[in-house]
């Protein structure tokens, strides 16, 4: 069975929490990538942020429904998602609109643990470590690689 340190990239692509969200588009494009870990100013896994991040910032804002009761007013949504949504769109660096909880994988978590992990928790970019450091990067694609190996 094959491994994350089989699969992953190893020369990872990250980003810098500080640096830009314009930069961080650019950065995706040139290197054809859908997201990228996000590190501190030690170097230190702090975040994951994806194209979806940044489509984000694009998306019309959500207003939640309200019902109005006797001067009650009724969420039947939660009110925190329009918050949410509004700080990532009007979010200047990566450190506003990165997923902080990470989800990884250590180099040797078999293929099919690293897939349902992809599936079930809708992961697009999976950081792979080795104790605090990280020494790769799985995406999507890289699953999808493995069903053409030989």
């Amino acid at each position: 069975m094959l491994l994350a340190k089989d699969i992953m990239t190893r020369e990872v692509v990250t980003a810098h929490e500080s640096k830009s969200v314009r930069d961080l588009a650019r950065t995706l494009a040139e290197h054809r990538i859908s997201g990228v870990p996000v590190v501190d100013d030690r170097g230190k896994l702090v975040g994951v942020v994806t194209e979806s991040d940044l489509i984000d910032q694009a998306k019309k804002v959500h207003i939640p429904t309200v019902m109005t009761l006797f001067d009650f007013h009724i969420f039947l949504e939660k009110p925190e998602r329009l918050e949410k949504d509004l700080k990532k769109m009007a979010a200047s660096t990566v450190g506003d609109i990165c997923n902080r909880k990470i989800k990884t994988v250590e180099q040797n978590t078999p293929l099919d643990e690293i897939a349902t992990l992809m599936a079930e928790k809708n992961v697009h970019t999976l950081p792979v470590m080795d104790g605090d450091n990280l020494v790769g990067v799985i995406g999507k694609s890289d699953i999808i690689k493995t069903l053409i190996r030989d």
